[in-house]
């Protein structure tokens, strides 16, 4: 039966609540299991040494922008993949995936470029302490070089997530971060006949996670059956369908982008105020929170080929109830973390070592970011939505109030003020700002291009 005689795809058939709990439950777990291996990596090199927990605090914001870069133009090949799969243009969304792979090898260049020549003066212009400075370029060095497993890795995943699969890319998530949890330990300290490699070895652990993660997904890819096949024999460069991906990528790589220029901004006000334990706290919340975010985005992987191609089949009715019961879904989630962030915080930062301090900080900046969870939980949804309709440059706009025009001069001004203690108040301000200009958005949607969508079941 050829592809276009094929039955619907069950996005635009199969009950809403039942479709993105099926679609979103495999991300879900797979964006846990990443959380913790990211966790797990902090957890092992603090209790290794507190230098080393700091100098992978301050490396964060260049591994942010390796995963922008990945994931930014992925979402652009899933927004595409997943309208055209919904128009039920078939090639062009085979064009969209193999351009998609291409574009990968153009990403890597760039990182691998940043981890030959970027890292020492990075880890130099944020820490003057010689051993963290160095721990910092030692593992910045082999993250980056060897990026090039996990940007295809991601490339597949999303593609692959756009027709519907979300198995596959769950089992490629979870033999990465499986294998990076068993050698984390061997590695960092050295059990049985394994070198002690120290940070060295968390970063190894990982890049080898991801290799494994990469050669999976590839095989997966080539070898087994799915709605899209890739074609590189004779493959040209089509600009149109490169401006396509990028409409909604190059908008979703600059926001994610920014979430590292806000952690250079912050790492910088907290070295202004000589609080190296700061950083750490901070360090240690943005790995913490990813337990509660990453949840959301893997109910964002399941939404957006959902809304993607329901708008594409101009289904206004389930789209909107897709949007519904993400929002609801995500402020479930969010909810949760917070009573926690609220709750126990003692017990979730003794997990990285440290003193006295670090726990008294720790728990009192826990507390007070946690209050953006609830309003973070709708805007990433709307986030979503925008992304899925190919308005990924409304979800830029959202960032860019957020983290720069908000959160880094309010922080910056609390500093100054209240003490660097008040800084950690500006992530709840800047949410809740940012929230409100999304639905801004969304209503200027709805009286604009969602008006010449049908209204049918």
């Amino acid at each position: 039966m050829s592809k276009e005689t094929a039955k619907e795809n069950k996005m635009g058939t199969m009950p809403m609540t039942r479709l993105i709990l099926s679609m979103s439950l495999p991300a879900i777990f797979s964006m846990t299991v990443l959380a913790m291996y990211n966790v797990v990596d902090s957890v092992f090199i603090g209790n290794y040494d507190q230098q080393g927990l700091t100098a992978v605090s301050l490396a964060y914001p260049l591994q942010l922008l390796l995963i922008a870069a990945s994931i930014g133009t992925a979402i652009g090949v899933n927004s595409l993949v997943s309208r055209k799969l919904g128009e039920k243009d078939f090639e062009h969304a085979d064009s969209a995936a193999t351009h998609g792979l291409v574009l990968c090898l153009f990403t890597y260049t760039f990182f691998l470029l940043l981890g030959l020549f970027a890292v020492r003066p990075f880890m130099n212009a944020f820490s003057s302490n010689a051993a963290v400075a160095e721990y910092g370029v030692q593992y910045l060095t082999v993250v980056l070089c060897f990026s090039l497993f996990s940007i295809i890795q991601v490339m597949i995943e999303k593609t692959l997530q756009a027709t519907g699969n979300m198995i596959y890319p769950m089992l490629f998530q979870i033999l990465g971060a499986v294998v990076n949890i068993i050698f984390d330990p061997l590695l960092i300290f050295g059990i049985g006949f394994f070198p002690e490699l120290g940070v060295m070895g968390a970063a190894i652990a990982t890049v080898f996670g991801q290799f494994c993660g990469m050669v999976f997904a590839l095989v997966v890819l080539f070898f087994k059956k799915h709605e899209i096949k890739i074609r590189l024999k004779n493959f040209r460069f089509d600009g149109n369908v490169v401006k396509n991906i990028y409409s909604v990528g190059f908008p979703s790589i600059i926001m994610q982008s920014i979430g590292a220029v806000m952690m250079l901004g912050l790492n910088y006000i907290f070295k202004s105020a000589d609080s190296e334990v700061s950083v750490r706290v901070y360090g240690i919340y943005f790995k913490l929170q990813s337990f509660v975010f990453m949840p959301c985005f893997g109910l964002n992987q399941g939404l957006m080929p959902i809304i993607g191609y329901n708008y594409g089949a101009k289904n206004k009715k389930r789209m909107y109830s897709a949007l519904r019961r993400g929002i609801c879904i995500a402020v479930i989630i969010m909810l949760i973390g917070a009573i926690l962030m609220w709750t126990i915080p003692d017990s979730l930062i003794a997990m990285f070592g440290g003193d006295a301090e670090l726990m008294e900080k720790g728990e009192y900046a826990f507390r007070i970011i946690s209050l953006c969870f609830v309003p973070a939980a709708v805007g990433i949804i709307f986030t979503t939505l925008f992304q899925a309709v190919g308005k990924g440059f409304r979800s830029l706009v959202m960032s860019f109030a957020r983290q720069l025009v908000l959160v880094l001069p309010i922080a910056y001004l609390l500093s100054l003020t209240l003490g660097v203690d008040s800084v950690w108040y500006a992530f709840p301000i800047a949410e809740i700002g940012s929230l409100f200009l999304a639905i801004g958005f969304f209503l200027n949607l709805v009286n604009g291009d969602f008006k010449r969508l049908d209204t049918r079941e």
